[in-house]
């Protein structure tokens, strides 16, 4: 069990297979409940660094 809580703030929105909520990609979601640790701080980095540029005009949190 992994102590890495999930990024998912629901706001479950899809826009080019990115959620609007999380920034996670369709297949980050999928792969989640599975991923190791260190791929789920993987995955949050890829996920910061998406609402860092604020991809689809969301806003920042």
């Amino acid at each position: 069990m992994s102590d890495i809580a999930s990024p998912c703030v629901d706001v479950c929105r899809l826009q080019d297979g990115v959620c609007q909520g999380c920034f996670r990609d369709i297949g980050e979601i999928a792969r989640w409940r599975a991923a190791n640790d260190a791929e789920k701080r993987a995955i949050l980095a890829r996920a910061a660094a998406r609402r860092e540029r604020n991809e689809f005009g969301a806003p920042r949190r």
